[in-house]
């Protein structure tokens, strides 16, 4: 919000219109029903002010808001803070990898065979985008260009993992596959220290 004051005043519903038009959904996580909550925010906090009132027929009266020089302070603050310094980001992905032996190795193979697909489809309708995009700045595509990195990176991986996952080499499948053998068997208690023998030999259990 305060990056669109910093182009222009602009009222509440022109700040959307704008991000919509923009795709900025694509990159940021926006709460479209929250918008006009943040702006009263943003007020309060003395980062962006009133600076005009106006009414176009029969509709609601719209204010228009500027950025302050707090809140220009405050914006830039920001954003250096996010561009110079690395974060730990969390993703779905991550989490689901370290949480994958609950699944059967062929399950998991298959999954990744479908994220695979979807990885490779979004990156076509990538290349799409930016063949008919030919008219902007590296610019104003620049965060796009940077997810196309990120994906490649994950095709990579997904393809090497499954690569090791199909011709048997991925270090702990076998005791991986133990797991779930035991598992359907109806093993008890006695399953994990027998299965945390085949995933790491010389355990003491």
């Amino acid at each position: 919000m305060l990056t669109l004051l910093f182009e222009k005043p602009m009222h509440p519903y022109e700040m959307s219109s704008t991000l919509r038009f923009r795709a900025k959904e694509e990159s940021v996580k926006i709460n479209w029903g929250s918008l006009y909550t943040v702006v009263e925010s943003l007020q309060r906090r003395g980062l962006i002010e009133a600076v005009n009132r106006s009414r176009a027929g029969r509709r609601p009266e719209r204010t228009v808001y500027s950025l302050t020089d707090t809140g220009e302070r405050e914006m830039r603050d920001w954003l250096s803070e996010l561009l110079a310094r690395p974060t730990r980001q969390f993703t779905d992905f991550e989490a689901a990898l370290s949480l994958m032996p609950v699944l059967h190795p062929e399950t998991v193979r298959t999954l990744l065979r479908e994220r695979l697909e979807a990885l490779t489809e979004d990156e076509q309708a990538y290349q799409q985008m930016r063949a008919s995009s030919g008219m902007f700045p590296r610019l104003l595509l620049i965060e796009g260009e940077y997810r196309a990195v990120l994906r490649r990176a994950e095709t990579d991986f997904v393809a090497a993992l499954l690569h090791d996952l199909d011709d048997g080499s991925f270090d702990g499948l076998p005791g991986w596959r133990r797991l779930h053998e035991l598992k359907e068997a109806g093993v008890g208690a006695e399953l994990m220290p027998m299965v945390l023998k085949e995933f790491f030999p010389g355990t003491e259990t």
